[in-house]
């Protein structure tokens, strides 16, 4: 894709860049009629489309495709943006475009999503979207079934259906500086202070252990083998494996 000059028969080298003085004009002539002024607009930020399609460049779709959907997408943004926002015009319209393409590869999907599901899905979307403009805060699934008068369970199920895996590397902020991340957004609660602490605990009260006691642990919480499966394997009874067992976990628990 980056070695590719031409995109639907636009040379993608010489897309042009407008500033934010000029953008901000061409917004207040596009405002008044001006048909030129919304033309030049588009043309300028195609390089925006064009940066947002290398996200997905690893989808196998054809470029051209992509580009059209994206294109799409940046005409939504343009007529539904709104000058008395304090925001750019970039924000606004990147995850405008990011959705529209979405769209295309969740509908074009090889997974197959039966119509009637897209439509429940699309149906529960437009009610959400609503309902949180009629009562300023987002609805529960139980207030868009009541709406919809169809069980719970079938709006989650058709929501899931239409749900596109999201990269955890995939920006969802940028705003001139260093972009904001779903990573950045997610906790990790398996890798906590506290649980790395007892790791390094665990691993110095099983260093006091001797050779015997470290095998018989190793063999049955590490490989998850029986104390019968322990005792044949080294040669001793299981009452004896039961014992050593019970001795070296009481002898680590003064390390711990």
């Amino acid at each position: 894709m980056n070695n590719k000059v031409e995109i639907c028969g636009v040379n993608t080298s010489k897309l042009p860049v407008l500033k934010g003085a000029k953008q901000k004009e061409l917004l207040l002539r596009m405002k008044n009629g001006d048909k030129s002024a919304r033309e030049e607009f588009i043309n300028g930020n195609l390089r925006l489309v064009l940066s947002v399609i290398q996200r997905f460049n690893n989808r196998g779709e054809y470029v051209d495709d992509l580009f059209q959907v994206g294109c799409i997408g940046l005409i939504k943004a343009i007529d539904n943006f709104d000058l008395n926002q304090n925001v750019k015009f970039s924000t606004y319209a990147v995850p405008m475009i990011i959705g529209e393409i979405r769209r295309y590869l969740r509908d074009n999907n090889s997974i197959r999503v039966s119509r009637s599901l897209r439509d429940v899905a699309y149906k529960a979307l437009q009610v959400r979207d609503k309902l949180v403009n009629e009562n300023s805060k987002e609805p529960t699934v139980g207030d868009i079934a009541k709406e919809l008068n169809i069980p719970r369970e079938e709006v989650v199920f058709a929501l899931d259906a239409i749900q596109d895996p999201v990269s955890l590397f995939e920006p969802i902020y940028h705003d001139g500086g260093d972009a904001i991340y779903v990573m950045d957004q997610i906790g990790d609660e398996k890798n906590v202070d506290e649980v790395w602490l007892e790791q390094i605990a665990l691993k110095e009260a099983i260093k006091k252990l001797n050779d015997r006691e470290k095998m018989i642990l190793t063999m049955r919480f590490f490989e998850g083998k029986t104390q019968m499966e322990v005792a044949k394997e080294i040669g001793i009874s299981q009452a004896q494996v039961s014992r050593l067992e019970k001795s070296a976990l009481s002898h680590m628990r003064k390390y711990i």
